[in-house]
């Protein structure tokens, strides 16, 4: 098992370039929330996590234990990193509820990560208040979207998890 590769989401020039308008109008936020994941739940777990839906988007593989059922699950999830953790954003699309694997991490902090075929276990936390401003402004940074979830989402403050390395 190793670490992910770090992700430095300032050093993403071309995604925000060309993706990020293209993804940021209602065609695109359709596309990102009814076709994305479909996809992404078949060809990334088959890829080891090589290939998805959004290309030059860092999108890992998270496979964790459901909170009631117990069942192992995976979720593609876009991620960055900051020094040795991944920093995840349980955005969900800014829809006014939180995403299931959030309360599944909740429960059952420890998920295996992989991306590009390289696979780590990480113990996941919720972002303490001080820690999620400056990585929400981070992620907002990094994917100009967030800030449209963030008005979507209505009460719903929008969690970040921070997933730490074990082995």
């Amino acid at each position: 098992m190793s670490k992910l590769p770090r992700v430095d989401p300032r050093g993403l020039r071309l995604r925000r370039k060309y993706l990020v308008p293209l993804l940021n109008n209602p065609a695109g936020y359709w596309y990102l929330t009814t076709i994305a994941p479909r996809i992404d739940r078949t060809i990334t777990p088959m890829t080891r996590a090589w290939i998805s839906s959004l290309p030059a988007t860092p999108l890992l593989l998270m496979t964790h234990t459901g909170a009631k059922s117990g069942i192992e699950r995976k979720s593609p999830l876009m991620y960055y990193t900051r020094g040795e953790d991944v920093i995840l954003m349980a955005s969900n699309y800014g829809r006014t509820s939180h995403p299931a694997w959030f309360h599944n991490v909740q429960v059952n902090p420890d998920v295996t990560l992989q991306f590009h075929g390289r696979t780590g276990r990480y113990r996941a936390r919720v972002a303490t208040p001080e820690e999620r401003d400056e990585l929400w402004r981070t992620a907002k940074d990094f994917i100009a979207n967030y800030a449209n979830y963030e008005d979507r989402a209505g009460d719903r403050e929008i969690q970040i998890v921070v997933c730490e390395f074990v082995e």
